[in-house]
Formats: C-alpha cells, structure tokens, sequence
C-alpha cells in the first residue's frame, strides 16, 4: 500500500453490530478503518492516527455526537466529520452544522449513499495529499539563495540578482526592515566571481561614530588614544571579496566622504597613517530608509548616492507578496520542527486564515518569529490560532487583521534546554487546570493520552509532587 495516499477513517458507534456493519461497507484500498465503542476512546485514536475523516454517532453514554465534532474540530479543523442518527431533529442537524461537522446522516445510513459520500471525500483527501506533495515541489522551486518566493516581484528580485552578480562593483539594496536584504547580499556575493572571498558585514547603526573609521579603514598604533597596535580596518579584510554595509543611511557624514573617496579610488587609508593601501571590494549597501530624503536634509551625501546606486536592488514588502505565505510558512514551520525536534506538518485552517489577514509590518522577520512561536507552543502535529503570539490570539477573537504591534523575541535565540523546561511548565500547568486528570489535560494540548504520559515521564512528571 501507498502509505502516501493511504486514508484513515475514525468510526465511533456504541453499537457492535453498526461498527461492524460500517466498517465492513467502507473497506477499500487504500483505506485504513479504526473503530471504538466508547467516544473517548475515540478521540484518543483521532489525536493517535490524525485521520481524514471520522464518522460518529449522535446520541452515546458519557459524550454525544456533537461533543465528538467539537474536539475532533478543535484538534483540526481539516478533519472531516460526519455525524449519524436515528433520533433527526433541524436543531440537532443545524447545531452539528454550526460546531464544524461535515455531514448530517439519519439511521438507518443508506450503504450506497454512505459509500458515495465517503468515496467523495477519500478523493478530496487524497487531492489535498497531492497538493501537500506539490507544494513541497514548489517550496523546493521556490527557494533562491536562502531566500523564499514564487511571486512575480521575487522573481523578478531573483532575476535581477542574477544579472548584476557577476558584474557588480557596487549595489544598493533597499527594502523595509525583515524584507532579507542581507540575504539579497549574500546571494549577489554568492553569484560573483569573488564568492570565494569573505563577505564582510558591518551594520552601520551599530557602530559609535568616533570609531567608524578604525571599523573600516583600519589604524596604525598610536594614532589615537587606545590604538596599542595596527588594525587592519573591514575594507582591507574583505580585500578580493565583499563588504555589505548595512542600513548605510546611519552612516556619519564625515565617514561617508573617505568611503566615497575609498570606492572612487579602490585604496583605503588607515587612521594616522600616511601610506594608501590598494583593494579590490565589491561594496553592498543597504538602507531601510528613503536615501532622497535624507539627501535634501543634508544627512547624506548626493554623490555617494550615486557611486551606490549605479544598480538598485529592492526588496518587496511581504504585504506585497501575500501569495508567497504558503511557501514561506511551510519553509519555516520545516526549520522550526527540525530545530525544536517536534513533528510538525503545518498550520490549522483557522491560524492561515489569521496569518493571512495580518499586515505584517515586520515583514519576513515578524513571520519567523512568529512562526517559530507557534512551534515552539504546538503540543500536537500543528499549529493552531492558540499556539500564536497574544496579539494574534487577541485579535482573531473579534476578527480582522491583527494590529501592528511589536514581534514577539526570535524565536531562534531559544535553547534547547529553555525549550524543554517550557514543554515540562506547559504539561504541568495543563495537569493543575484539570485537575490530574490526564484525558482532560491530553485534549487541552491537543495530544494523545499515550503522548502525554511520554512526556509527563520525560519530564518526571509522573512522579508524586514533581
């Protein structure tokens, strides 16, 4: 069997004979068939095997047939659920319509009817499979350099890179902040013919202004106070490869006539000495601020703007290319499950739905740590809306777009250890909520019993007081 296209089916009846009669009626190729009397029982095996579709009854001892819907649905809402009955009422059918499920069925089921029907969504599912495989095709298709895009303005970003690396002496990249322009950077370096070279970075408004020439054009000792031997300034060690100068638009007016002469000459000229030194440098610049601007208010120089700018590089916004979400999160839902060692397939239908209302004015940057969040909080194989940052939990309860606020930290400073102790402080809170009682602290984190009791031994939590 192709476990790639194989179907799992959830029947949940306290009726032996309907469970057999069910089970029996769908059996096909391809198809995997669970069955349990007990509705519990039930939601264990849905948040063990995450099937594609589940069938249950309506009225069952200890929980009904919409209670069922309601979990599986919260688990993910992907899951398609149909529910079954002998005792119809427009208000039962309109309610179980209301929490999420599929179909609304009257006993005694129709054979012939049910296999359709189930025929009709074993094909969706197995589409939706195809379409998970394709879209890591496209993920694949996708990706330049490190950077993540199929939209037209990446395209023709890529494209362009493509064209300048191999000839470029100096390149500005703009873009708003979190757009990738060092990424854009080092894709130009990787491309030219000094990739061999070092790529040197120095972010321009994180240097003190009286220390910005050492920084670049090096020292000879003596020449300042503090300057107890020779320095070999970022110019000089990049020599026969690339500078990228970050956010260039906070650089000091004063250093920015020596670069102008630096890349107008190809020679740097450390402090106090008297002796140019040649280089050959590919200079990158990039700047998240309007350059123009800055040039009319005496903040930049007009002809170091120029001498920059000879080829422009920008980087689009990720409000701009909202089509590229897809790729995107399924690039770094991949990274964060590799980093946090979790098994994490993608996103809730709800939790796209919220990520593609946001505006994201921290672009790719606020993506990542926001989805790296989300991971980090996931119990189960996905991410829902209650995994996000707060001020996309918030949010999504009155709808809309979620407000322009601060990204949450990245989620990449987090250490394995950190990590850990956040699982354990999560499975011990959801124990105290619900009082010891594991089935119910399992369904709060969305995970299997089995799984809970894994991690509660992983992390001593099985033990009296731990």
């Amino acid at each position: 069997m192709n476990t790639e296209s194989s179907v799992s089916i959830v029947i949940i009846d306290d009726n032996p004979g309907s469970l057999e009669l069910l089970s029996t009626a769908l059996e096909s190729e391809g198809v995997r068939i669970f069955t349990a009397q007990d509705p519990e029982e039930g939601i264990e095996i849905v948040f063990r095997e995450h099937p594609q579709i589940v069938l249950t009854d309506l009225v069952m001892p200890g929980l009904s047939g919409l209670d069922v819907v309601e979990r599986v649905v919260e688990f993910d809402p992907a899951i398609d659920v149909i529910l079954m009955t002998a005792h119809y009422t427009s208000e039962s059918a309109v309610e179980a319509l209301r929490r999420g499920a599929a179909d609304y069925l009257n006993k005694p089921v129709s054979i012939a009817a049910l296999r359709e029907r189930i025929s009709r969504l074993v094909t969706e599912a197995r589409r939706r499979q195809r379409t998970a495989a394709l879209e890591g095709q496209l993920l694949e298709d996708a990706q330049f350099e490190g950077m993540v895009g199929r939209s037209a303005a990446m395209w023709e970003m890529f494209s362009r890179i493509r064209r300048v690396a191999p000839h470029f002496r100096t390149v500005l990249v703009t873009g708003e902040t979190g757009t990738g322009k060092e990424l854009a950077a080092r894709a130009l370096h990787n491309l030219s013919p000094v990739r061999s070279g070092h790529f040197v970075v120095l972010n321009c408004s994180a240097v003190v202004e009286t220390l910005f020439e050492s920084e670049l054009f090096g020292h000879v000792r003596g020449s300042f106070t503090g300057a107890a031997q020779d320095k070999m300034g970022l110019f000089e060690f990049a020599d026969k490869g690339t500078i990228f100068l970050d956010e260039i638009g906070d650089m000091p007016v004063g250093t920015q006539a020596k670069l102008l002469r630096t890349l107008q000459n190809q020679e740097v000229l450390r402090v106090g000495s008297l002796t140019p030194r040649k280089i050959d440098v590919r200079v990158i610049a990039a700047t998240h601020r309007d350059l123009r601007s800055a040039i009319a208010e005496k903040q930049f120089r007009e002809d170091l703007f120029y001498r920059l700018s000879m080829v422009e590089i920008h980087t689009p916004a990720l409000r701009e290319r909202k089509e590229d979400l897809p790729v995107l999160t399924k690039h770094l839902v991949g990274k964060y499950s590799r980093q946090f060692r979790k098994d994490i397939r993608g996103l809730t239908q709800r939790a796209q739905i919220v990520l593609a209302r946001h505006d994201w004015p921290g672009n790719v940057r606020e993506l990542e740590n926001v989805l790296g969040h989300g991971c980090m909080m996931a119990m189960g194989d996905t991410v829902d809306v209650q995994d996000l940052p707060e001020y996309f939990r918030t949010f999504s309860r009155g709808g809309g777009a979620a407000p322009a606020l601060a990204p949450v930290a990245p989620a990449e400073s987090v250490a394995d250890g950190t990590f850990d102790d956040h699982e354990k402080r999560l499975i011990a809170e959801a124990l105290e909520r619900a009082h010891g009682n594991q089935s119910q602290a399992a369904r709060a984190l969305r995970i299997g019993r089995d799984a809970l009791r894994y991690k509660m031994k992983r992390h001593g939590l099985d033990r009296p007081h731990a």
